[in-house]
């Protein structure tokens, strides 16, 4: 059993409280509406002009998905718009989430009459983005790196206000994510005491199912998630599919609803956890069994994201429909070798999605990678498994993980550059 005043017992808490946060909108638009709110604050006033440098991650990210409260705009120049309008420079990813229909009326004639401009950073950084505004003369620059809130640099006016230096681990404060592991990974969820960990996983639940209810209701990008249950019907694996491609279809083409996010992701966290939901429901698991599976699912999720990083040429609802295969995994009582199997054989199954922005042809790659999970959790339970040497399947569930994360962080790299060149270039 491990102790709760122990410091693994207490990193996995703080890991959780850190990474399950509510977001609203693609993290990445949504990080330039918090920069361009940011710097209006510092700023003073409304901005006449704004420059935006951002990373090609975050270009190839904001280009096609929907900025929510812009009645159906997209792009990176909306993003910093309505956040410099009217976004609350406190909220964080919640930037635009309050936003009055008086205030997103305002939004057309503003972009009509305010430059804004955007250019590649010169910056080495996967998730880089700078956001100046500028008044009469006076201006306001805001810097995040390695994360969406992570600011490292506010100056105006040539005066340098707050920075950091910016570290390979971003904050300096924050858990030890390499004390994350499968075996510990279960005993914690197995044994720690639900009220530590209720409150951000009672959120998810709550705000992940209400999008995805959403996504089902109505017409949202391409409805995989309603192709899905029309083409295949209700079982709980078309079901677990549909559920998180709804959610998905919805928060990618502009709906207000918020999500609980992980690795930096809703898309991620959705997919970590509407599966293991849907599962729950289908087999009768009461509350704490259903807490206990996705503490498993968001757990194993971060675990594989901490070697890949935020993002990627690697598609991260990989990592997350493996997450959730190792919840529904634990649903049927699995423990250390069911688990571990199943994540292995997600991830050969599905190591060759790519990354190429956010948009709605997410919801059916989280369809997949959630297809990947469940398949990979059957296969084991009939004797079936990808062993070591299989591609890039390693013996030992740590060292496929941490080949996995090599894949996604360092081969990749070309990959991800000849991905953002096609997407602008249109080659």
């Amino acid at each position: 059993m491990m102790e709760r005043g122990s410091l693994i017992y207490q990193t996995y808490v703080r890991i959780l409280e850190r990474e399950l946060v509510p977001a609203m909108g693609c993290t990445e638009p949504i990080a330039i509406a918090y920069c361009a709110a940011k710097a209006r604050a510092v700023l003073g006033a409304l901005p006449e002009a704004i420059q935006i440098e951002a990373s090609g991650n975050i270009i190839k990210n904001v280009k096609s998905v929907v900025v929510p409260n812009t009645d159906g705009r997209r792009g990176i120049a909306v993003a910093a718009a309505i956040g410099a309008l009217c976004g609350d420079e406190n909220a964080q990813l919640e930037v635009i989430s309050h936003i009055s229909p008086e205030e997103k009326a305002r939004l057309p004639e503003y972009l009509e009459h305010t430059s804004v401009t955007v250019s590649p950073a010169q910056s080495d950084y996967v998730l880089d983005i700078t956001v100046t505004a500028s008044r009469a003369g006076s201006y306001a620059k805001v810097r995040a790196v390695n994360e969406h809130t992570n600011l490292v640099l506010v100056e105006k006016d040539g005066r340098v206000l707050e920075q950091k230096e910016i570290l390979d681990a971003v904050d300096p404060d924050a858990p030890d994510y390499s004390l994350l592991n499968i075996e510990g990974i279960l005993e914690f969820a197995q044994t720690c005491d639900l009220r530590d960990v209720e409150a951000v996983l009672s959120r998810q639940i709550k705000l992940n199912t209400a999008i995805s209810d959403e996504g089902l209701k109505n017409s949202y990008g391409a409805n995989i998630g309603s192709v899905l249950l029309t083409a295949y019907g209700t079982d709980v694996r078309t079901r677990a599919r549909a559920r998180a491609a709804a959610g998905s279809d919805a928060r990618m083409n502009g709906c207000e609803l918020p999500v609980v996010i992980n690795s930096g992701s809703g898309n991620q966290g959705l997919t970590a956890s509407l599966p293991v939901i849907e599962y729950a429901k289908e087999l009768g698991a009461n509350r704490d069994t259903l807490y206990r599976a996705l503490l498993i699912s968001n757990l194993v999720t971060l675990h594989e994201k901490t070697g890949i990083g935020r993002l990627s040429a690697y598609c991260g609802a990989v990592s997350a429909g493996a997450g959730a295969g190792a919840g529904i995994a634990y649903l049927h009582g699995g423990g250390y070798k069911e688990i571990a199997h199943t994540v292995v054989n997600a991830l050969a199954i599905t190591s060759g999605i790519v990354c190429d922005g956010a948009k709605s042809s997410c919801a059916a790659k989280i369809a997949a990678s959630v297809d990947a999970g469940i398949l990979g959790y059957e296969m084991y339970r009939q004797g079936q498994q990808f062993y070591d040497g299989d591609g890039l399947v390693l013996k030992g569930v740590e060292n496929t993980i941490r080949n996995i994360g090599h894949l996604g962080k360092v081969g990749m790299k070309e990959t991800d550059r000849e991905i953002i060149r096609m997407m602008t270039e249109r080659v």
